[in-house]
């Protein structure tokens, strides 16, 4: 075993945070060993964005990432100042020479469409920082030495691998078949740290209308959604793409609105009292624009029947269920409905009603909301504050935000302080950060 074995980085996990880490420890003239227990890096990077990795957001300022990260934001604010997302743009497009484009609602994408890309562009990097990468090492704990300091890791197979600092990216508990199966949880209760109640944000929502799955693999675009409580509170809103699955509701803005109802049922323990949901699908009309329209069409379609007269309004597989919710026989002509109906019309169409009735499983989430506690960590360099040489970064910290590369951004900063202030322990001989 060499001094140099001793003195280098440990990193264990190779996604978003570990290869950040992995990368900014090395060009701080660190070694570095990253630990990887499947067989590639970056295997839920690949499938982020539907497999193009929205990589960040190109926000206006710190602010507005902070604001989209409701579950302990404020914690990454030095970590972003760090390392925001304009740094994170330059990052990939300047050094790792990975073009990116800029999207609806600020979401910045590879110009290739591939996630892959991004994992390649950082494994190049890697390699050409010689860090030594090993896939196929499952950690399952950090070693300490007789001062409670970190000695390096062990592995499923009992080798104990020596290192003076060690930075656990594990991410959360979300698509285990990535590798995210909650070890870094587990390795730092062992330590003796508090992780906070892990649950499933940004997950798709369960629907109780039978309804609802005749309309599975129905995308709808530039809709308001709103959720509701059981007496009458709005507890958010979000408008955008949704869609409907054969179990309820799902897609982005739906994501971004079930953290309001996983909190909610949070707070009331192990109840999972109904919600309501409510879906405006003409949310860009006034009620008097929309009733314009409603008219302009009945005129159009006068001596047609009902069923045939919403074309031009709505998709054709959601006629049949606005016909059944406004609750107007199908086969009325057009000319005979009166002015209560159509308002009915109006009413189903601002107001679509969904009752969830609670989530699909963690391992369906984007992201684990809970983990390590953030008091449990300095926010300046992501090390713990109880067993020196341990750092964490990514999805592990209880840290957790919206759709829109807004969770991605917390990991690049989060690697990024961590990789550094790990390299500041391992090159300074009296051991301090």
């Amino acid at each position: 075993m060499t001094i140099l074995d001793k003195s280098r980085i440990i990193v264990v996990g190779g996604g978003a945070a570990g290869l950040t880490a992995a990368i900014m420890g090395a060009r701080a003239g660190a070694p570095v060993l990253l630990l990887e227990k499947k067989d590639q890096l970056g295997k839920k990077l690949m499938i982020t964005g539907k497999g193009r990795c929205n990589v960040t957001n190109a926000a206006n300022d710190v602010e507005e990432i902070i604001a989209n990260l409701p579950g302990n934001g404020r914690f990454l604010y030095g970590a972003l100042r760090a390392f925001d997302h304009r740094q994170t743009m330059r990052f990939f497009e300047e050094e790792l020479r990975l073009p990116l484009k800029v999207e609806r609602g600020n979401r910045v994408f590879p110009e290739s469409d591939r996630a892959a890309d991004v994992v390649d562009a950082m494994a190049r990097e890697m390699k050409r920082l010689k860090v030594d990468v090993q896939t196929g090492v499952s950690v399952t704990a950090v070693e300490l030495d007789e001062d409670g300091r970190v000695a390096g890791v062990r592995t499923r197979q009992g080798t104990k691998i020596p290192g003076r600092a060690v930075i656990i990216a594990t991410g959360g508990s979300t698509y285990p078949g990535t590798g995210s199966t909650g070890d870094g949880y587990r390795m730092a209760a062992d330590l003796g740290l508090h992780v906070t109640t892990l649950r499933p944000s940004l997950v798709p929502l369960i629907a109780q209308e039978d309804w609802v799955k005749e309309l599975q693999g129905l995308a709808l675009k530039n809709v308001r959604v709103t959720l509701w409580d059981p007496k009458g509170k709005k507890l958010g809103e979000e408008f955008g793409e949704m869609l409907f699955t054969h179990f309820g509701l799902s897609g982005p803005i739906v994501l971004s609105l079930s953290k309001k109802a996983t909190n909610y049922w949070e707070k009331r323990g192990k109840e999972r009292e109904p919600l309501t949901v409510k879906i405006n699908l003409k949310p860009a009309l006034t009620p008097e624009q929309l009733d314009a329209r409603i008219q302009r069409d009945f005129q159009e379609y006068l001596r047609k029947q009902y069923k045939n007269a919403l074309g031009d309004l709505l998709p054709k597989s959601l006629i049949p269920v606005v016909i059944r919710l406004s609750k107007i026989d199908e086969d009325k002509f057009v000319h005979q409905i009166t002015r209560q109906e159509r308002h009915q019309l109006l009413e189903t169409l601002t107001g679509m009603t969904v009752t969830v009735i609670g989530h699909r499983p963690m391992s369906e989430a984007i992201v684990t909301a809970g983990g390590v506690d953030i008091k449990e960590i300095d926010p300046k360099t992501m090390a713990s504050k109880g067993v020196p040489g341990l750092f964490f970064a990514g999805e592990v910290v209880d840290v957790d935000g919206y759709t829109g590369g807004f969770n991605l951004q917390a990991a690049w900063s989060m690697g990024y302080v961590a990789g550094r202030a790990a390299a500041k322990l391992v090159n300074t001989p009296a051991g301090g950060v």
